[in-house]
């Protein structure tokens, strides 16, 4: 009776509590709901006013850059120097470069500006001053713009003065293609309404659109519909495609509207569509943003919300269970406990067990006597040294990234390929695992079937399943390596030296390969001669430059040393690398190239495969390769330093010439004209007279000495060709410039 009152008290407790938890929970279900439609509603149309500002600011940067364009245009006009080159049909190179001076004054002054055209058909030629890609004049096929031409082709098509969204090619090396609102001028009075001439300014859509990207969430995209219908991309002015339904509330819902939000499908996720009525151009701006973007922090509220009931209703029922339960006996601590014993000691046999079993391969402790058999059948290692048993050696392929890769993981790793190994090699052996604590991992089998003498396949088969295993399962590559069957206890170091030293072919057999020591171990018998003369061309090569002539000459030594033992390899790479090391040195050292130290050289231990050896030399070849070639570089650029140093101190001896600086240099004057051509985009004869006329600008401006004296101070024969060179570079006199100054 008393029993059945405690029992009916805890139900009774359960019941209250669930219940006031069931309470609670719905109540807080029920304010999440309605708090949550309210929330949407005004983020909603937080969002819409947001996005308004933003896009109104943009439609205003437009069309105030329109008003500049269209200014900007009329000046070019109206300037008298440009429109040497906008009116005559083939005008001077001083008129040129007057107005490409003008133009170039434009573009620094306007940073927003991209480029600059002036269109002649008569002349057929651009006139391009531009901060980036093609800069001069240009006929038009070389222009590669062409899409400006096939604008003024169909100029009837555009409004005068809309900025008309392109991206086109500027012919720079990097980032050519080029983002512009282009604005086109023309004059194209005529009975057959052909364009006489055109200023195109592309003002830069980044500049332009700074403004555009949602200053909050970049999740947002943002696109302009302008005049003509067209969709595109407020970053990269692309037009874009869309499906039947966009295209459907693009015309019926924005075009023409005024402003306004609406909930609809892009790309085939819900968004909130922003727009603004069109502006000044007839251009309407819209932003699209997720519609999860807009409900993100209201979603997170009512998910919080929830997640408080959910807890409420878990600690709740949690609480009522653990009233109703009396705990007496901590039974579940008692057995954790016991489980946390029992790994712990099952951990550190298994630790003891690695450490006997790598003592006794490496020969640290050799098997001598009973005892030390007793103790290792105390430990659980039933393996009998006295009955027929061989060796595999199992090396983990790219074990250094691996290692690097999965640090934390690599003890897993390995504990993983010995169970394989145990399983798969256990059904047909007695199996031992040993951890070498490198990439090797070595399997000892007891050889029960007496078949096993003979067939050689059937360890080979073995092997190969348990690489595939490990391929498949682990992602790890195997190269395996197998002894011969020994049964002597006293032979094992001996037998796992054999084993290791024909491992390390697979330098030449590549990684999966699976290797029998006792045809490595054959390989003794060969003697090796090391080929000088091959050694000799390789030296020749690298002295040379030639990295390609060098790799074939380093990779036949290094391949030729195959048929031979490990040491054989060892001995010539040791060779060719200290031969290496003493050319590079000798080749820094001749070419006076600062280095640090001698130059590091791949290490054969660090090496797996033969393929990995060559492309490290490959690459120190091609590095030396690199700084001779940086050094060449070098001597140029001093030498153009050294001719310009010349002409600035000698160019007011009448004198001074190419052949003149080339005898002081003990140099061809074809050698330094040409290098000075490629170097400066100028000739020497060309910066001597810019040099002089800079100096003669100088004495004009600054002092009253008579040209016949300036002449003579400025290297000039006479006075009359200094008036030559004079009207030729500035079109005017020296007497001429002189009152223009000092007015």
């Amino acid at each position: 009776m008393r029993l059945n009152k405690l029992g009916n008290r805890r139900a009774l407790y359960s019941r209250i509590l669930v219940s006031m938890t069931l309470c609670v929970s719905l109540t807080f279900l029920a304010s999440t709901i309605i708090y949550y439609n309210y929330y949407i509603g005004v983020e909603k149309t937080q969002a819409f006013r947001s996005d308004l500002s933003n896009l109104t600011q943009t439609s205003k940067e437009v069309v105030n850059m329109n008003e500049a364009a269209q200014s900007l245009s009329f000046q070019i006009y109206r300037n008298s120097t440009i429109s040497k080159i906008v009116l005559y049909d083939k005008p001077d190179i001083y008129d040129i470069t007057a107005a490409m001076s003008e133009l170039g004054n434009y573009l620094s002054s306007m940073p927003y500006i991209e480029s600059i055209y002036v269109y002649n058909p008569k002349s057929a030629r651009l006139y391009i001053a531009s901060s980036h890609g093609q800069n001069g004049v240009f006929t038009e096929r070389e222009l590669v713009d062409k899409g400006i031409l096939d604008i003024m082709n169909h100029y009837e098509e555009y409004k005068p003065f809309t900025p008309i969204p392109r991206v086109y090619s500027n012919g720079a090396k990097e980032n050519d293609l080029v983002r512009a609102y282009t604005f086109l001028c023309y004059d194209a009075i005529g009975w057959d309404r052909a364009i006489n001439s055109a200023v195109i300014v592309n003002i830069s859509a980044p500049w332009i659109n700074k403004e555009i990207n949602t200053p909050v969430n970049s999740e947002s995209a943002t696109f302009i519909l302008s005049d003509n219908g067209a969709f595109l991309s407020g970053n990269s002015l692309e037009q874009q495609e869309l499906n039947p339904e966009e295209t459907l509330w693009v015309n019926q819902r924005i075009k023409g509207d005024t402003e306004g939000y609406f909930i609809g499908s892009f790309a085939g996720v819900s968004s909130l569509i922003s727009y603004t009525a069109p502006d000044d151009l007839s251009w309407q701006y819209v932003r699209i943003t997720p519609y999860d973007v807009i409900t993100r922090q209201t979603d997170s509220i009512r998910n919080a919300t929830l997640l408080i009931a959910v807890l409420i209703l878990v600690g709740g029922v949690g609480l009522s269970w653990i009233t109703s339960r009396t705990l007496y006996l901590p039974i579940s601590r008692i057995v954790k406990e016991m489980n946390i014993l029992e790994s712990e000691k099952r951990d550190s046999m298994f630790t003891i067990r690695q450490n006997t079993m790598r003592d006794l391969v490496l020969g640290l402790k050799p098997l001598q006597s009973i005892q030390q058999m007793e103790k290792l059948r105390q430990l659980g290692i039933h393996f009998t040294f006295n009955d027929d048993y061989r060796l595999i050696l199992l090396r983990i392929d790219n074990y250094r990234e691996l290692r690097d890769e999965r640090s934390s993981y690599l003890l897993a790793y390995k504990f993983a390929i010995m169970n394989i190994a145990s399983e798969i090699c256990g059904q047909t052996y007695r199996v031992e695992t040993v951890d070498m604590n490198d990439d090797g991992i070595l399997v000892l089998l007891n050889i029960i079937d007496p078949s096993e003498y003979t067939d050689t396949g059937l360890i080979e088969t073995l092997l190969r399943q348990l690489q595939q295993a490990c391929s498949d399962y682990l992602k790890i590559s195997l190269t395996l390596t197998y002894s011969h069957i020994d049964r002597n206890a006293q032979q094992l170091h001996q037998l796992y030296k054999q084993v290791r030293d024909a491992s390390n072919h697979r330098l030449f057999y590549g990684h999966g390969c699976i290797i029998s020591a006792q045809s490595i171990s054959m390989l003794q018998n060969h003697t090796y001669h090391y080929p000088t003369d091959k050694e000799k061309r390789l030296a020749d090569a690298l002295m040379c430059g030639k990295v390609e002539e060098a790799m074939e000459h380093f990779s036949s030594i290094i391949r030729d040393t195959q048929g031979y033992p490990f040491h054989t390899v060892q001995l010539a790479v040791s060779r060719l690398s200290v031969t290496i090391k003493e050319i590079i040195s000798t080749v820094q050292k001749r070419n006076r190239i600062q280095c640090d130290g001698t130059p590091a050289l791949p290490a054969l231990d660090s090496i797996e495969t033969v393929t990995e050896l060559e492309a490290a030399f490959a690459a120190l070849f091609s590095e030396m390769r690199e700084q001779l070639s940086e050094k060449k570089n070098a001597k140029q650029h001093d030498l153009i330093r050294l001719i310009n140093q010349k002409i600035e101190d000698n160019y007011r001896e009448p004198n001074l010439s190419l052949n003149q600086i080339a005898d002081e240099l003990d140099m061809s004057p074809i050698y330094i004209s040409r290098l000075y051509k490629q170097q400066t985009l100028n000739s020497i004869v060309d910066v001597i007279l810019e040099v002089r006329m800079r100096e003669v600008c100088s004495l004009l401006e600054n002092t009253d000495l008579p040209v016949t004296v300036i002449a003579e101070r400025c290297g000039f024969t006479s006075s009359s060709y200094l008036h030559r060179m004079f009207k030729r570079s500035f079109g005017t006199t020296p007497s001429d410039y002189r009152r223009a100054k000092n007015a």
